[in-house]
Parts: structure tokens; C-alpha cells; sequence
């Protein structure tokens, strides 16, 4: 089965590749697909409202098997109006640049304390106008981390500020200084790994 993976980006294409090695499922990007790729206008209020919209308009645009993916960030314990879900890059409609971001979530560690964080994760895939399978269950969500108010000294890499302020839980040290500084992702790579399973089962009934 050859499915097209709503993302211009190999590396996220390569990822989930791994994620379902034996399934029999080969993913294109929308890298490797020829035609115009149309602009979508994530405003959904969850990620899965936003990982909809991506796959209904690569679906309109190619009508061939797609499905989307989309994340936001979530914390525990603050207000609804500091949540930032999936506008993470966003505060009072203004998009922030990496420095605005730093500032930003420093302040709120700072008001709020350590804060309890989590990338909740969603997928949209859609075979045809009548036939779609869609999740934003638990098992694609990330582990929990702390966002904190101190940045770590290194530089982190152009777009992913965040990385400066993210605290393993666990351990109590920045991910920056952790061997290998890998980030446990073997919960999520199984709950993708069971929503395919799961969509080949149905398909199959």
C-alpha cells in the first residue's frame, strides 16, 4: 500500500517510515509528488482539527490516499489563556521569532513555576470520499518534560527555541546534557505503529 504523507519534510517522512517497518506501507512526501501543493490555513482549535484540514486539501488536490499529522503544546495546571495547544508560536495573533519565544515561555516558568509539558499528538488519514480513520488518542502523545525559566547556554538550532528551556523530568537536567540526549519516543512510535495496524485490520473486515 503506497500512502501519501502530507509533509514536505524527508526527515519527518523517514521517521515515520521506521515507525511501521513490516506493515507493507510505503509513504511519499509531498516532496516527491508532482503538482502545485496547495497553502492550507491551519486554524483549527486542536491538532486534530488541523491535521483534517491538511489531509481534505491534499486529498482534494491529489486524490490519492493522504493522511496529515499535527501537534500542540499542553501544560498542566494554568489558565485556558496561556495554554498554547497548537499556537505555540502565537500570542495575541502576533507569531513570535525564536528570541520572543525564549522571553516568553521564560516568563510564564517563571510565573507559573516548572512547567508540566506535553506534545499531544494527531492524525487524519483519508482513502477516499467516504472511507477516513482519524486519532488523537493518548498513545501519540510525547512523554512528559518541564519547561523552565533559565535558558541553557548552548545556542539551540534556528525554529526550535524551546529546546533551550526543556527539562527530562526524570533526571532533573536539561536535554541538552543528557547522554545522547535522546528524547523517549518508543510510547509514540508504538501508538502510530498500532493506529496503522489497526486501519489495515479494518480494512481487511
Amino acid at each position: 500500500m503506497k500512502l501519501l504523507y502530507g509533509t514536505t519534510n524527508q526527515a519527518k517522512r523517514n521517521s515515520m517510515q521506521r515507525r511501521i517497518p513490516d506493515l507493507g506501507i510505503e509513504l511519499q512526501s509531498l516532496a516527491e509528488i508532482e503538482g502545485e501543493i496547495p497553502e492550507v490555513e491551519e486554524n483549527g482549535k486542536t491538532p486534530l482539527d488541523n491535521a483534517r484540514l491538511k489531509a481534505e486539501a491534499y486529498y482534494k488536490a491529489f486524490q490519492v490516499p493522504v493522511f496529515s499529522c499535527d501537534s500542540g503544546l499542553y501544560f498542566d495546571d494554568v489558565p485556558d489563556e496561556v495554554q498554547p495547544g497548537v499556537h505555540v508560536r502565537t500570542v495575541n495573533e502576533k507569531s513570535l521569532i525564536d528570541e520572543e519565544m525564549l522571553e516568553h515561555y521564560s516568563q510564564l516558568a517563571r510565573k507559573y513555576g516548572p512547567l508540566k509539558a506535553r506534545y499531544k499528538n494527531a492524525i487524519c488519514l483519508i482513502f477516499d470520499e467516504n472511507e477516513r480513520y482519524e486519532s488523537m488518542d493518548e498513545s501519540l502523545w510525547g512523554s512528559y518534560f518541564q519547561i523552565v525559566d533559565t535558558p541553557h547556554p548552548r545556542q539551540h538550532q534556528p525554529g526550535f527555541p524551546l529546546d533551550r528551556l526543556s527539562v527530562h523530568i526524570g533526571t532533573g537536567k536539561y536535554y541538552y546534557d543528557l547522554e545522547g540526549r535522546e528524547v523517549d519516543s518508543s510510547a509514540v512510535d508504538i501508538g502510530y505503529y498500532e493506529f496503522f495496524k489497526k486501519v489495515l485490520e479494518a480494512r481487511r473486515e
